[in-house]
């Protein structure tokens, strides 16, 4: 069985600032991480290595620096890490995303499963996962809190808002974990050291893939953010100090001069 693991890394959202003038995030001294939710989905990937004998491969797009994030996946377990890097790829929404890393599974080519978290922290759509499964058409199953893999088949439990569903389908399959999945495991310092002294993160860009500039990154990509920004803050509350006997009365006058009631 080979697992693919799409991961992303992500700026650590408790650090990020916006800038009010640009409305872009500042991303100058912010520490970046692996998604969380791609954490779960890569301790299921290892978590099937372990009982099934799984090859797992790790699968991300983003600049050069990213590797850091495929170094800490394989020091979680992970067997191969390919990092999708080239300017051309830059600027793209989720769309031309999907569609890049689809490119990329195509040429991974004879996969069983891809997990991937549910959203990423940065943006929080939810697309990409599901668009990748219709780029490479695959069957797929959204907010994964848990599964099995059994004579080719997956049985998922999806959540719901008000309970969950269980869901069977054929592999090859793409399936998009929650939080609820799972504890992500902590490497070893002896795998972190290995991951970075040892092993190798494979660098494949457009001509890798085989894309076409004029359809990946920012050329390739039919939305785009106009504008970013923070809220005003919430006015201050108001606290009535009358007596109780008089305080009822005392809300209803500010709620009938509010246009409330």
């Amino acid at each position: 069985m080979k697992i693919v693991v799409l991961v992303k890394q992500v700026p650590d959202t408790n650090e990020v600032k916006l800038d009010r003038t640009t409305g872009t995030l500042i991303r100058e001294g912010v520490p970046s991480i692996i998604n969380p939710e791609d954490e779960n989905a890569l301790e299921e990937a290892l978590k099937l290595k372990e009982s099934h004998g799984a090859e797992v491969v790790v699968l991300s797009m983003g600049p050069p620096q990213a590797e850091d994030a495929l170094r800490e996946a394989l020091a979680m377990g992970a067997d191969e890490a390919i990092l999708l890097t080239d300017r051309a790829f830059a600027g793209a929404d989720t769309w031309s995303t999907a569609s890049t890393l689809g490119l990329a599974l195509k040429r991974i080519g004879d996969f069983d499963l891809v997990l991937a978290g549910r959203q990423a922290i940065d943006g929080d759509t939810a697309q990409v996962g599901p668009q990748v499964a219709e780029y490479v058409k695959v069957p797929q199953v959204t907010y994964v809190r848990g599964f099995v893999v059994e004579d080719g088949k997956i049985r998922a439990e999806r959540v719901l808002e008000d309970g969950f569903e269980e869901i069977e389908a054929q592999l090859p399959a793409l399936l998009t974990i929650t939080k609820e999945a799972n504890v992500p495991r902590y490497p070893p310092a002896g795998a972190i050291i290995r991951a970075y002294r040892e092993q190798e993160v494979t660098l494949w860009g457009a001509e890798d893939i085989g894309a076409d500039p004029e359809t990946v990154g920012l050329k390739g990509s039919p939305t785009q953010v106009k504008r970013s920004f923070t809220p005003p803050p919430k006015e201050p509350g108001q606290i009535i100090k009358s007596a109780p006997s008089e305080a009822a009365k005392d809300l209803v006058a500010i709620l009938r001069s509010k246009n409330i009631i």
